[in-house]
C-alpha cells in the first residue's frame, strides 16, 4: 500500500515523500524582495517532498497585499537565486506559485496610478488589506482583449524568470478568487467576448495561460491550483462541476506536473477531477473548521490523492515530515504572526530535539 512517505515523481522531479508545503502569504517581502529570512524560512521545511511558495505576483498590477514578493524584475530574480539555492543544497524541491490577484487588491498598493484590472468591471465583496489597514475593495478596470493576452504574456516571462531563479517548476494560482479563477466564475466574469460567456469562454484564460507557461518553460515543471466552489473574495459559483470538469478536460492533455486541488468540501468532485487528470493529483482536503492533519494522510493510502499539502501544520511545524512519522507532538501556529513582522512566529517555531 502506498503511503505518504513513500517517493513520487511530478514531472521529471523525484521528491522523497507526499507531503508538500501548501503555500501561504506571509507578507515579509520588504519592498518586494524576499530576503535571507525567507530563505532560512523554506531550508527549515527542505523536508517536505514539495514546497510550494508564497503568492508571487508576476506582475506590477498583479500584487494584491503588502510586502509579498514578485517575480518581474531582475533584482527579484536573483533574490530569489539566493532562496532556490538555499533549498536545493538540503536537497529540498521548490515551486514558485504565480498569483495575479486581479480584482483583489487596492490602488494604494500600486505604483504610477496604476488600479486593480479584472474580467468585468465588478468589485470583489469585503476589505483588502493595505499599508494603511483594512479598505474596501475597488471597482476593478476590465482587462480589454489586449490586456487579457498582455497578462497570459506577463505570466509566461514570469514562469522564465522562475526558472532562471532556481525553482523546480511553477504554480500558477487559479483559485481562492484572484484573477484566473475570476475568469472562470460567473458572477465575475459577466463577459461577452471569447473571454466569456459560456464555458469554453470562461475557462479560455486558464487554459491558455495553463498552455502557454507549460510551452515556455515545459509542461512537466507547470502546476495549477484549483479551488472549485470557494467563496473567497466574492466569488460565487453556484454549480462548478461543468465549468471544472470542463477545464480538466482542455488541460489533461498538456503533461502538467500536477494538478493541486484546495477542496472546499465536495468529495465527489475531487474524485471526478482526479479521474479527469493523468498527472499527479496534490489535495489540500477540506477539514471542516481545522488545519490539514495526521489523519489526512490517509487519502494518500487509499488513492484519494498522490500528495497532501499542509497549510498551517507546516507553517508551525518545520520538520513536519518527521513529526507525521513519528504521531507528533505538534506546534500550534501563532495566528498573530501569520502576516508580517520579523523572524517571531516565521522562523522560530522549534523542530523536533534529536
Amino acid at each position: 500500500m502506498t503511503s505518504a512517505f513513500d517517493p513520487i515523481t511530478i514531472g521529471d522531479i523525484q521528491l522523497s515523500n507526499r507531503i508538500a508545503m501548501a503555500p501561504m502569504t506571509r507578507s515579509r517581502a520588504y519592498g518586494g524582495l524576499v530576503s535571507e529570512l525567507t530563505a532560512e524560512y523554506y531550508v527549515q521545511r527542505a523536508s517536505a517532498g514539495l514546497i510550494i511558495t508564497e503568492g508571487t505576483q508576476p506582475s506590477v498590477v498583479g500584487q494584491g497585499y503588502p510586502f509579498t514578493p514578485g517575480l518581474h524584475t531582475a533584482e527579484q530574480v536573483a533574490a530569489w537565486r539566493k532562496v532556490t539555492d538555499a533549498v536545493h543544497a538540503e536537497g529540498g524541491k521548490i515551486f514558485v506559485q504565480l498569483m495575479h490577484t486581479g480584482r483583489v487588491g487596492h490602488p494604494d498598493l500600486l505604483p504610477d496610478g496604476l488600479h486593480p484590472v479584472a474580467p468585468s468591471a465588478i468589485p470583489g465583496e469585503g476589505k483588502v488589506f493595505t499599508t494603511d489597514g483594512l479598505k474596501d475593495f475597488v471597482t476593478p478596470r476590465e482587462l480589454t482583449a489586449a490586456e487579457v493576452e498582455e497578462a497570459i504574456a506577463d505570466h509566461v516571462t514570469a514562469a522564465r524568470n522562475a526558472i532562471e531563479a532556481g525553482f523546480d517548476g511553477v504554480e500558477l494560482h487559479g483559485a481562492n478568487g484572484y484573477l484566473i479563477q475570476q475568469f472562470l466564475a460567473p458572477n465575475s466574469n459577466q463577459r461577452t467576448d471569447e473571454w466569456g460567456g459560456s464555458i469554453s469562454g470562461r475557462i479560455r484564460f486558464a487554459v491558455e495561460v495553463t498552455s502557454a507557461v507549460a510551452a515556455a518553460i515545459g509542461a512537466e515543471r507547470t502546476g495549477l491550483r484549483l479551488s472549485p466552489g470557494v467563496k473567497l473574495n466574492g466569488i460565487d459559483e453556484p454549480d462548478p462541476r461543468p465549468t471544472y470538469e470542463a477545464l480538466v478536460q482542455q488541460i489533461s492533455g498538456l503533461g502538467l506536473a500536477y494538478l493541486h486541488l484546495l477542496e472546499v468540501g465536495d468529495r465527489d468532485l475531487t474524485r471526478s477531477l482526479r479521474g479527469l487528470f493523468p498527472g499527479a493529483f496534490i489535495l489540500n482536503p477540506h477539514t471542516e473548521g481545522r488545519p490539514t492533519g495526521p489523519e489526512e494522510l490517509a487519502l494518500v493510502e487509499d488513492g484519494t490523492a498522490d500528495l497532501i499539502a499542509f497549510g498551517q501544520l507546516f507553517l508551525a511545524n518545520p520538520d513536519l515530515p518527521r513529526r507525521l512519522a513519528a504521531g507528533g507532538p505538534f506546534n500550534a501556529g501563532d495566528r498573530n504572526t501569520f502576516y508580517g513582522g520579523d523572524h517571531t512566529g516565521y522562523t522560530d517555531y522549534p523542530a523536533l530535539s534529536a
